[in-house]
């Protein structure tokens, strides 16, 4: 069975506990990034932070697998749904940007436990997402959202500029709606005229300016995002005395 496309890809099925996964809406989200949303039979619900594994296979046998966040919340039942960053080079993204609703590919998860978040956890919210590393962090907001968790909830975006912010219009709609959610946005190459926010990478200071007295209260802490990210933002939240057990990561690239 080949999926639409021209990437002679096809599935490979039922082995080693993947499923079909079909596609049932799509669309931008940031410049590079794309929304997908697959609808899964043999659903299992997810806890906020954790991934799946898609794997395409060619019509020769070669077989291609990256790990993608879930960006959907735990409810919401029946569906998977991934944000996918186009790398111009790469070997899954590429397809994945060309697939169009009922088209099938094949999937593995939920998977992890580390990352994870759950309502149950106590103490305020804090998530740092930089560039595609927001995804995991949303559906962990939307968790919260769902559950009608009311914490106090603050979520710091490092972004190269407000078109590269991921789910933007949805992260405004909750600021909006709820007092006690903050989301600092950090512009690290454009701004738009009359912009007022950050427009450095984070530092420490940043850190202590947006979090503030939430760090002492022994927050949940989750960083996602490329390496010298999430090294750069633990490093600086251990300097302002956060309790390392407190902060869990996930990272990405060199």
């Amino acid at each position: 069975m080949v999926i639409h496309g021209n990437n002679n890809v096809m599935i490979a099925m039922n082995d080693n506990n993947w499923q079909k996964a079909r596609l049932v809406k799509s669309k931008m989200i940031a410049t590079d990034v794309k929304s997908l949303t697959f609808q899964v039979d043999e659903w299992i619900k997810h806890k906020a932070g954790q991934h799946y594994d898609i794997r395409l296979t060619a019509e020769n046998g070669y077989q291609a697998q990256r790990s993608y966040s879930i960006a959907s919340a735990p409810e919401d039942f029946g569906i998977v749904e991934f944000g996918i960053q186009l790398l111009s080079e790469g070997e899954v993204s590429p397809y994945l940007f060309t697939l169009q609703e009922d088209d099938e590919i094949e999937i593995r998860g939920p998977l992890g436990q580390h990352f994870v978040w759950e309502t149950s956890l106590s103490g305020p919210l804090i998530l740092i997402g930089g560039g595609s590393g927001v995804v995991p962090l949303v559906s962990m907001l939307r968790h919260r959202y769902m559950a009608g968790d009311t914490r106090k909830t603050i979520f710091l975006i490092s972004a190269q500029s407000l078109d590269h912010v991921l789910y933007r219009d949805e992260l405004e709609a909750y600021m909006q709606n709820d007092p006690n959610v903050e989301i600092p946005i950090t512009l690290t190459q454009q701004k738009p005229m009359g912009w007022l926010g950050y427009e450095r990478r984070v530092d420490k200071e940043m850190l202590q300016e947006t979090m503030g007295d939430v760090l002492s209260q022994k927050p949940s802490i989750y960083i996602c995002g490329p390496t010298p990210f999430v090294e750069a933002c633990a490093s600086g939240l251990i300097d302002l005395a956060v309790d390392p057990s407190l902060i869990k990561t996930e990272r990405f690239g060199g």
